[in-house]
C-alpha cells in the first residue's frame, strides 16, 4: 500500500503528464475555433472585381487576375488571381478558389493563407498553407483552416500554434 505522500506526488505526476500530453494531442488533431468576426452570409450577392478577366463559357469558369477583391455582405476576400466556377447551367457561382496569397476579413479579424477555396452554396471556406488567423491581439496558425461563414464555426488543423493575450478583450 501507498502512504499518502507517494500517493500525492504519483497524482501530481499524472496531472502534469496530462497537462502536457493533451495539448500535443488535441494540436495532432486539430482546434475548433468560434468565428465571430468572419461570420457572413452565404446568401448576399457576390461581388468580384479584378484588373483583368478571361471567361470560359464552354468549361463554364472565369479567371480574375490582378488586385481581385470579393465582397458578399460584410466578408471581404483579396487575391492575386481566382477561379469562379459556375453551377452548372451558368444560373450562379459554385465556388471560388484563389491563389497566390489570399487574405479574408471582416471587421477586427482577419485570416491569411497561401490558397482558399469557397463553396459559396454551402458556405464553407477551406483556407490551406500557412494559416494565419488573427482575432484583435490574438493568433491562432495552422496549415489548414476549415469554417462555416453562416455559423461562424470553423476548424484549425496541423501543428496549431496559437498566442493569446490575457486582457486583449478577445
Amino acid at each position: 500500500m501507498m502512504d499518502p505522500m507517494s500517493n500525492r506526488v504519483t497524482r501530481t505526476c499524472l496531472a502534469v503528464a496530462a497537462a502536457i500530453w493533451l495539448p500535443l494531442a488535441a494540436s495532432a488533431q486539430g482546434t475548433d475555433v468560434a468565428f465571430a468576426g468572419l461570420k457572413g452570409d452565404s446568401s448576399a450577392p457576390v461581388e468580384i472585381e479584378s484588373d483583368k478577366l478571361e471567361v470560359n463559357q464552354a468549361e463554364g469558369f472565369a479567371i480574375f487576375t490582378g488586385n481581385v477583391r470579393v465582397k458578399q455582405g460584410p466578408m471581404r476576400m483579396a487575391a492575386p488571381q481566382m477561379r469562379v466556377d459556375q453551377v452548372a447551367g451558368g444560373t450562379g457561382i459554385e465556388r471560388i478558389h484563389a491563389t497566390g496569397g489570399v487574405t479574408l476579413a471582416n471587421g477586427a479579424e482577419a485570416a491569411e493563407s497561401r490558397e482558399a477555396t469557397y463553396t459559396v452554396s454551402t458556405g464553407e471556406i477551406v483556407m490551406t498553407t500557412d494559416v494565419l488567423l488573427t482575432q484583435g491581439a490574438n493568433t491562432i496558425a495552422g496549415q489548414r483552416l476549415v469554417f462555416d461563414i453562416d455559423s461562424g464555426t470553423g476548424r484549425m488543423e496541423g501543428r496549431v500554434q496559437t498566442v493569446y493575450k490575457p486582457g486583449s478583450g478577445q
